[in-house]
């Protein structure tokens, strides 16, 4: 790794523009009272809405208090100023609505996945009994009798 100050930064203002070129960063944000969610439109002219509940930190804040969104800096994060609540888009967009920690304890709350499906009985236990059987007459009528 370089030690010199000034190839860090230029290095670092290189990796800032690659990422304002190549990240989707948010262009506009709202919140919808209706359905609980926060909808954000990107640069790249694609929208993704989450539920706003869901993120640390606003689990417990009022529809009032939802709605005071907006976006910070370049469209990186977005920041609720009541609640002192930022949230990064490039991490919204990858499914993560908090810290690691706050992460592992919602994993660990939710209700485990199963992990096969649940068993279905036998095709042969179902399937009307008459499944398989000609009926007498029609085979007689088939050999010709």
């Amino acid at each position: 790794m370089n030690n010199d100050p000034d190839a860090r930064l230029v290095e670092a203002e290189r990796r800032g523009q690659h990422s304002l070129r190549n990240e989707p960063r948010a262009r506009a944000v709202r919140y919808d009272r209706r359905t609980g969610r926060v909808h954000v439109e990107l640069t790249n002219g694609c929208t993704f809405a989450f539920p706003a509940r869901d993120a640390q930190g606003l689990a417990r804040a009022s529809d009032a208090q939802l709605a005071q969104v907006k976006i910070l800096g370049l469209g990186l994060g977005l920041h609720w100023e009541a609640l002192d609540v930022d949230l990064s888009v490039p991490g919204l967009l990858a499914g993560l609505f908090g810290t690691k920690a706050y992460m592992d304890r919602q994993r660990a709350a939710a209700p485990a996945p199963h992990a096969r499906p649940p068993r279905l009985p036998p095709l042969a236990a179902t399937a009307p009994r008459a499944v398989g059987r000609v009926n007498p007459l029609r085979r007689a009528r088939l050999n010709g009798a």
